[in-house]
């Protein structure tokens, strides 16, 4: 089926009764398709400054565990956590996009992460009507990593997923709001990227979908023209596109975290515009969608 590059929303309450009856027909097939998969949603930290498009997420995060889907939220929080320590007189310092992390910073980034962000997260969902439960990547050792780069500090790379903890969660109807803190095997603490941590619990949870809200449209041919979305695009054609320096810059990390979800067993990958009300329930249950849609392809099946 073919999807529209761009949804026209208009406000619900000019809605008649017989357009709000046909959406809810129209959603009806995708959520008999999707009931019962995980959809793993990892959210940014810029998400959550607009008070209204947090609520918005929040409120689709609880529709989709109403109907029999499993949502996942993996979250960052970097403005939240460059924030914090520049209140301690903590200077944030980057490497090729990596926050270098001391212990003092990886300190105050399991702070900000799993006591302010998650826990905001986890309580708005719940004000919803959700059940919603915070963990860390530390936990039942979730997330295991190693050390990325010395130059990084404990910044980390996720070597293996044990995502026990998050089906016992989803099989009691909980829905996980996971921090994205790592442990070696030794027990030391890493700060992980939340778009790498993402791919790989979307990956290890064979997600029917992994999707990626950030502040743009998704993927764009041009990337000053907004209009020039590339709707759907599958596996094989990024590392083409990386090249050609069509995905750049910080869209790049959230395209290899894409594909290493679908390398390790996610069905398909969604970069959708976190600005935009409602986003997750027009990509999943919406004839046209919204965004871009990464699917792996035949040949790698």
């Amino acid at each position: 089926m073919s999807r529209a590059k761009t949804v026209n929303l208009e406000d619900s309450k000019t809605f008649s009764p017989e357009t709000r009856a046909h959406a809810l027909v129209e959603a009806l097939p995708y959520i008999q398709k999707f009931a019962g998969t995980v959809v793993l949603v990892k959210m940014g930290g810029n998400a959550l400054i607009d008070e209204d498009l947090f609520n918005r997420f929040a409120e689709d995060i609880v529709l989709l565990r109403s109907v029999g889907i499993m949502p996942v939220v993996v979250h960052g929080g970097g403005p939240q956590i460059g924030n914090h320590l520049q209140e301690i007189g903590k200077e944030s310092v980057f490497i090729d996009g990596l926050r270098v992390t001391d212990s003092e910073t990886l300190t105050a980034v399991r702070e900000v992460l799993v006591h302010q962000v998650g826990k905001r997260i986890v309580d708005t969902i719940n004000s919803y009507g959700g059940i919603a439960v915070g963990i860390s990547g530390e936990d039942d050792d979730l997330l295991i990593a190693t050390a990325k780069d010395k130059q990084l500090g404990f910044v980390g790379e996720v070597t293996e997923v044990k995502p026990e903890i998050i089906f016992e969660l989803l099989n009691k109807g909980k829905i996980p709001v996971i921090s994205t803190i790592a442990v070696d095997k030794e027990g030391q603490a890493y700060n992980i990227n939340a778009d790498t941590a993402a791919g790989a619990i979307a990956g290890a949870l064979n997600a029917e979908k992994a999707v990626y809200l950030s502040d743009v449209p998704g993927l764009l041919k041009d990337k000053t023209d907004s209009s020039s979305i590339v709707s759907e695009v599958e596996f094989q054609e990024l590392d083409k596109m990386i090249k050609e320096g069509i995905i750049s810059d910080g869209m790049i990390p959230k395209v290899k975290s894409c594909m290493h979800a679908l390398n390790r067993g996610a069905k398909t990958a969604h970069l959708l515009d976190g600005r935009v009300p409602h986003v997750l329930l027009l990509e999943l249950f919406t004839d046209s969608g919204i965004g871009t849609m990464i699917m792996k392809g035949e040949s790698d099946d």
